[in-house]
């Protein structure tokens, strides 16, 4: 998965950006291969002129649902190309209307064969990934309807009202150990069997010195992190997790700030953690909240995926 796949429907813009510059290119190769001089991006345009005849921008904005601003400046690269005129609209001198040009008209008679082709290929993509071609743009469209950004708006007040709270392991809260965790360890990786060991057991983690804390949003478990005692004053931070839907919002950080105010609560001396090189963003807050990278992965470590070792190096230094 993508880093913006990763951010799930909070990046979906991007990644339907992503996804129709693909299917753009694609078309432009496949008039490419059979020697037609088009490009998928005027296929709204040059389509909707052919079927309906001579237009205006704001009509062929309209119609396709994109911005005026949008059309106008494809249109005047087209006007410029020679696949697009314009004449005076006959009630109105003043208003200018856009049409095919002869060039554009032998063009698209010779793609027509190629969009049915387009057509079909792209429904089997659609069915094999498990989704409907009837329904998939109407659901789309349905998605993305007015009034989204007051419904968006609506529910950011209402959240501004949530407080993110940090609160140590009950057994209420145990069964959420295993699950945020496995989510992004099956993610990335393949569960050891040192992580099933800890994750199944996080009473264990605090009847040794350490300790396990949550983070809630409202009622709903979002994250989680432990802070392991290996040997008198030595801890680990480990077993980090938050929830896929509710990353970038500063809930990694609050847990590991809680889980650093824990290591100096239970007096320790030193606090590290381990992690894979993979997991740059993760390694960015860790460095962000005072940890330091060390020349060497840690001795006798029990993970096979540890690749970066790191030692907390104290509020002045994040302070710094």
């Amino acid at each position: 998965m993508t880093y913006l796949g990763d951010m799930g429907l909070l990046s979906l813009g991007s990644q339907l950006k992503a996804v129709s510059d693909q299917l753009y290119a694609m078309a432009d190769e496949v008039y490419a291969r059979h020697g037609i001089a088009l490009q998928g991006r005027w296929f709204p345009i040059l389509r909707l002129l052919h079927d309906r005849g001579p237009m205006m921008v704001g009509e062929i904005a309209a119609a396709v649902g994109q911005t005026h601003s949008a059309i106008s400046q494809l249109t005047t690269r087209l006007v410029r190309d020679g696949w697009v005129s314009t004449a005076s609209d006959a009630g109105d001198r003043r208003t200018r209307r856009l049409t095919l040009t002869a060039r554009a008209e032998a063009a698209l008679q010779a793609a027509k064969p190629l969009w049915r082709a387009m057509r079909d290929g792209l429904e089997e993509r659609v069915r094999s990934a498990g989704l409907d071609p009837e329904t998939l743009l109407a659901g789309l469209e349905q998605m993305a309807a007015p009034g989204l950004a007051d419904n968006i708006a609506a529910k950011a007040r209402e959240q501004q009202q949530e407080i993110v709270r940090i609160v140590p392991l009950n057994p209420e809260l145990r069964t959420h150990f295993y699950r945020l965790n496995a989510i992004w360890l099956e993610h990335y990786f393949e569960l050891e069997p040192y992580d099933i060991e800890v994750m199944s057991n996080p009473e264990a983690i605090v009847e040794h010195g350490g300790a396990v804390l949550f983070a809630q949003l409202g009622d709903t478990v979002v994250g989680t992190c432990a802070l392991k005692q290996h040997a008198p004053g030595e801890y680990e931070l480990t077993k980090m997790g938050v929830d896929p839907a509710s990353r970038g919002f500063g809930i990694g950080r609050k847990l590991i700030e809680a889980a650093i105010g824990e290591f100096e609560r239970l007096g320790g001396g030193q606090l590290y953690l381990e992690t894979n090189s993979r997991l740059e963003s993760a390694i960015h807050l860790y460095e962000r909240t005072g940890f330091e990278h060390q020349p060497a992965v840690r001795e006798g470590s029990s993970y096979g995926r540890a690749n970066v070792y790191m030692i907390w190096r104290g509020r002045a230094a994040v302070a710094a």
